[in-house]
């Protein structure tokens, strides 16, 4: 647990422009005259069609995005900007979703496949939560498997296309089901691993919410450790709901396994709890709502903080009037755990331009390399991910400026510029 001040990420290098030869100055004058088009005096009628025409609109410019990102992904475009994927760009670069940039990618690809879906899905006739129906199940293994066995891979492509044009939404899943059955008639036994799901979201207060999709027999598993921690713990009047008492449980599950220390490490360290809190905000008797921050950035208040910290080790880091925490110094040849916390608090995660990896995942970087008389302080590190970690010994540079802001540079010398591609200055 730090006793560090929390320190705002520095805004992101955002630059917003349009490059002319790919999209036409009509499409953004189109649509900046829709946007000042005012509705209330056009007919139900009127506005009906209009609905229509946008989404066969944006059915199209769907189709086009998967496609463009599909020709990016097999020429290896994102390696311009230094990323190993479009996946990771369009996360990165355009702010997409994971879930988002994972579908545009699936559609992309299952669709070199189907050509007349493909040609629907241009035409603004199918949307693309329908080609998702079909890339979700239908993968290069699929497809691999459909030719080995020679199934004929356009029947299915021309009747999910009529499906997909003239059918309800939960219609196009039975037709898939269709094709998987008859890819794999004798139903063998699945690998159990693949189809277990768990996300997590985080709330705007902290909370977190998720869901999980597990096997038979890994839901097992799961119930039986629920359940034991359950049943060892009814005290008479009892009030919590079962689904309560389910919760309580996972997270005493995760507590026993946290203080076992038989966890993996996480970048050198044991995985453990990070409260940042200032001190006076520690000590001070009051509720300070909002005062400490936990490592994957949720805000708590200073009693839940104390509460924590009841059962903690506590690193005192010293801040400097600029709000930082104070450099260790050069004879500190190998970055400390406190330093490590010092530059996780700043960075948040990997400074490369469009990444955004999370702390456990990065190494500390030093700016100045060591033996070029670099020090081991803060202000020469950089959180790092392994991948631009390596980027950045092999050409590409990155670069804190005077306001807190990181910044990323090609071997060549360009700036890598990231942000939504709408206007030019």
């Amino acid at each position: 647990m730090t006793g560090s001040m929390t320190l705002d990420a520095p805004a992101p290098n955002v630059v917003v422009e349009l490059p002319g030869d790919l999209f036409g100055c009509d499409l953004l004058s189109t649509l900046d005259g829709l946007a000042s088009e005012d509705l209330h005096a056009s007919t139900d009628r009127a506005v009906l069609d209009r609905t229509a025409l946008l989404v066969a609109a944006r059915n199209r410019l769907d189709a086009e995005l998967a496609r463009t990102v599909r020709h990016a992904g097999t020429t290896q475009a994102a390696e311009h900007d230094g990323l190993k994927s479009m996946r990771s760009w369009l996360i990165g670069h355009v702010r997409l979703s994971v879930n988002e940039a994972s579908r545009v990618l699936r559609a992309g690809r299952v669709l070199e496949h189907l050509p007349v879906l493909a040609a629907g899905f241009a035409a603004g006739e199918v949307t693309a939560a329908q080609v998702e129906v079909v890339a979700a199940a239908v993968g290069p293994g699929e497809v691999a498997q459909a030719e080995e066995q020679g199934i004929d891979l356009a029947g299915f492509d021309q009747a999910w296309a009529d499906v997909a044009r003239e059918c309800s939404h939960a219609s196009l899943g039975v037709a898939v089901q269709a094709f998987l059955g008859a890819l794999d008639p004798d139903g063998c036994e699945p690998d159990p691993t693949e189809g277990r799901r768990l996300s997590i979201s985080r709330n705007a207060d902290g909370s977190i919410t998720g869901r999980f999709d597990l096997d038979a027999g890994g839901g097992e598993k799961v119930q039986a450790a629920i359940e034991s921690i359950v049943q060892a713990d009814r005290p008479k009047g009892d009030t919590r709901t079962r689904s309560q008492q389910n919760a309580d449980a996972l997270v005493q599950l995760c507590d026993n396994q946290l203080a076992s220390g038989n966890l993996p490490t996480l970048r050198t360290v044991k995985p453990h709890v990070v409260v940042g809190i200032d001190l006076a905000d520690l000590v001070d008797p009051a509720t300070g709502a909002g005062a400490g921050e936990l490592g994957f950035g949720a805000t708590i208040s200073a009693a839940r903080a104390r509460w924590l910290a009841c059962d903690a080790d506590v690193s005192r880091i010293v801040m400097g009037p600029d709000g930082e925490p104070l450099e260790l110094g050069r004879r500190h040849r190998v970055v400390t755990p406190g330093l490590r916390r010092a530059v996780e608090r700043r960075d948040r995660s990997c400074v490369f331009a469009g990444c955004g990896a999370p702390t456990w995942w990065c190494d500390v970087h030093h700016l100045i390399h060591w033996v070029h008389g670099g020090e081991t302080n803060l202000e020469n590190s950089a959180l790092l991910c392994e991948r631009h970690h390596t980027k950045v010994h092999h050409g590409f540079r990155v670069e804190r400026d005077p306001g807190g802001r990181w910044r990323t540079w090609r071997p060549d010398g360009t700036e890598i510029l990231i942000g939504p591609l709408l206007h030019r200055s």
